[in-house]
């Protein structure tokens, strides 16, 4: 059995999700366990750590014995033995970065948005093709274990003629006064790229795209609930970045999903993100893990009496989908996904262009919410 050892270069990785997710729960996995090829290889992914901050990086590398780390971007590209380049720095720094790591010759997998605008989208993509190297982006919420039961649903027919998909996703992020909050401060300046629509509609793009279809129109409010908080050194700021979003998605074949998307909103449902599907022969409720359905011949027959108690909890009249199959984390599974595109041709439709479509979208409901209309979307 051969196995083949690849460098990929880590930018980023002192972040939040470029370091739990990205380096601890998927590449230090696949640089032990591999990722099997057709001819029968042995893929094994060796990180390479890259960032601003020498100490931090020094300390992850000591954490997890790894030999390799630099502050030197354009050295670590320069490596013939680094292949890959993956990027899950913050948004305005991506295209720059990204960038040199094609004219380097690099496959690049990035995390979402993959740009502040459409067209930078599009430009690193024709890059990467005459390049003739791959590229991919983060498309996370399609490897749920709730989603993958979805989608196994809309698959096998179950729903009929699918009507409509209500989503709600969120929490609440503490202001950052007397509780520190759960997400850095940046996300909260416009200035650095934050805002909830930037950062969520690109997950409803490819989510609603790849289950449902493509987004037509989007109808938008993006709103700051939470006008200063307080950063990492306990510095109050000013937030002029939105923190919840309300979007209409008008998808084709006549399907209307409406989203919530909330940094404002305290839980009170199963899971953070939820989604209800409603079609004609059934519904569904997915959530991060589970997935629970109502096929059309049980539904009950609710009648409206304000006047008596429920008798019978809605909640208790749905079945549970069963897992039938181990799930893997979703980051991981992905990122074994995006090394098979590259190294054996497997297809990957998460490509720059995919993450365009995500930008478009979050650009349109921008647009929507300051305009006060409906926006529709040119396919990218």
């Amino acid at each position: 059995m051969a196995v083949r050892t690849i460098g990929v270069a880590v930018n980023g990785v002192t972040g939040r999700m470029g370091y739990r997710q990205h380096l601890v729960r998927s590449l230090l996995p696949l640089r032990d366990e591999g990722v099997r090829l057709q001819d029968g290889t042995l893929l094994k992914v060796e990180p390479v750590l890259v960032g601003r901050n020498a100490d931090k990086l020094k300390e992850i590398a000591e954490r997890h014995d790894l030999a390799r780390w630099t502050t030197d971007l354009d050295g670590a590209l320069a490596d013939p033995s680094v292949e890959v380049y993956f990027d899950s720095q913050v948004t305005s720094r991506h295209v720059e970065s990204i960038t040199k790591a094609l004219e380097a010759g690099k496959h690049v997998y990035t995390e979402k948005p993959v740009s502040d605008t459409v067209e930078e989208a599009l430009q690193l993509a024709r890059l990467a093709d005459a390049r003739g190297v791959k590229h991919g982006v983060v498309a996370d919420k399609l490897y749920l274990p709730g989603i993958r039961k979805l989608k196994r649903l809309v698959d096998g027919g179950f729903f009929g003629r699918i009507l409509s998909v209500r989503g709600e996703f969120g929490y609440w992020v503490f202001e950052g006064d007397w509780q520190s909050a759960q997400r850095p401060s940046w996300n909260y300046r416009a200035e650095d790229g934050g805002g909830i629509v930037a950062d969520m509609f690109c997950h409803w793009s490819y989510l609603l795209h790849d289950l449902f279809g493509r987004v037509e129109a989007v109808t938008a409010k993006a709103v700051t609930h939470i006008p200063t908080r307080w950063d990492e050194q306990d510095n109050a700021y000013t937030a002029t970045a939105d923190d919840a979003a309300y979007g209409i998605f008008e998808i084709e074949n006549g399907v209307i999903a409406q989203i919530n998307s909330s940094w404002c909103v305290r839980v009170r449902r199963d899971e953070l993100v939820e989604f209800q599907v409603d079609g004609t022969e059934g519904s569904a409720v997915a959530g991060l893990r589970e997935c629970f359905v109502q096929p059309r011949a049980v539904t009950p027959k609710p009648v409206w009496n304000p006047d008596l108690p429920v008798t019978h909890p809605f909640r208790d009249q749905w079945q549970q989908v069963p897992d039938n199959e181990d799930f893997d984390n979703g980051f991981k599974v992905q990122w074994a996904e995006f090394l098979r595109h590259v190294y054996d041709g497997a297809p990957f439709p998460h490509d720059f262009r995919a993450g365009a479509r995500g930008v478009a979208l979050a650009a349109a409901g921008l647009q929507s919410s300051s305009e006060g209309r409906r926006v529709e979307i040119a396919d990218v």
